[in-house]
């Protein structure tokens, strides 16, 4: 090779060489992402949201300058999910982060090629969406919520002890969510081992709320119990108002319904799941396929108590619960 060859080829070599970046790319286009938040409201700042941008952004990837996102929202509203995951599709992203199991199995419908992310499913395995956690197969896998069979029981001893004169305990839940669907039994044996009636509160609508609480209420000592699947999410100010007026102790698997003004909740932090979702979006971005990406649960959960519900609702929450208490609301 002669010497004018020579710096031709290391001129051609360095022009086609990619930067050196945070995120490196198999091709020359700004990626694009599609994101399918269920119940979550179109705000920058939404926990969930803000999370998930922050998470991309710590790997490289920024919005409007290294990656393209496409956002779409449903509200709540499982019917919108099979059309919104379709638009998706249709925008050939690179990948698909989805935040519910009924959402990602619309996802799943709607493409079994472009790499689906979800985010904080309670039972992956169980609702058939991952062949296992280890080793998923297929173009699905992400961080999952699953808190184990046993951990829907823990709910309702924390309730017994926060309000020891209950005598029924309700699960509200969304008949129609496959991970809350399957959390019944165990809620029932919880019940059972505490001498509690359990009452299955079957909410297909919200508009059925008020009075479905409001039944509930004739009798007293009753409770209820939620994990807050995107109906229930969607909706949770309202559900919080309603149990305060209602007078009924609510514990919940998520935190975002105790800033909303619930009594208790318990459960992994969703914002901290999302924010991990950002990692499985960058190892398929370069390359990595999510059947050979395991399918991470959360070890980390969170106690948190509003004490100003407590005193709505007349209930002095006992010592020995604020001292387990990860954050109590004043």
């Amino acid at each position: 090779m002669d010497r004018r060859t020579f710096l031709c080829w290391l001129t051609m070599g360095t022009l086609s060489a990619p930067a050196a970046t945070g995120a490196q790319y198999t091709t020359g286009k700004m990626p694009r992402i599609g994101v399918l938040f269920p119940p979550e409201p179109e705000s920058p700042t939404e926990p969930n949201a803000a999370a998930l941008r922050q998470g991309l952004s710590d790997l490289g990837y920024v919005e409007g300058r290294t990656v393209t996102v496409e956002y779409r929202y449903a509200h709540g509203r499982a019917e919108l999910y099979s059309r919104l995951a379709t638009e998706l599709v249709r925008l050939n992203v690179e990948v698909i982060i989805v935040g519910s199991a009924q959402a990602t199995q619309a996802a799943s419908r709607a493409t079994q090629t472009i790499p689906i992310v979800f985010v904080g499913i309670g039972d992956p395995v169980g609702i058939g969406l991952v062949a296992s956690l280890a080793r998923p197969g297929g173009n699905i896998t992400g961080p999952s919520s699953a808190v184990g069979s046993g951990f829907a029981g823990k709910w309702v001893e924390l309730l017994k002890e926060a309000a020891p004169t209950i005598s029924r305990v309700g699960y509200l839940h969304d008949p129609s969510n496959p991970v809350t669907r399957r959390l019944l039994p165990d809620v029932q044996i919880a019940t059972q081992a505490l001498g509690l009636k359990l009452l299955d509160l079957e909410l297909q609508d919200v508009k059925q709320l008020d009075r479905m609480l409001a039944e509930v209420n004739k009798q007293p000592g009753t409770a209820l119990v939620t994990f807050g699947e995107p109906l229930i999410y969607a909706h949770r100010s309202r559900i919080t108002d309603l149990t305060v007026k209602y007078r009924l102790p609510t514990i919940y698997g998520l935190r975002v319904f105790v800033d909303a003004g619930g009594l208790m909740s318990y459960g992994p932090s969703l914002p901290a799941i999302w924010g991990r979702a950002a990692t499985y979006v960058a190892k398929i971005l370069k390359g990595a396929k999510p059947a050979d990406l395991p399918v991470e649960q959360p070890t980390k959960f969170e106690l948190v108590i509003n004490l100003k519900t407590a005193k709505a609702l007349g209930l002095t929450i006992p010592q020995s619960i604020l001292l387990r208490a990860d954050e109590v609301i004043q």
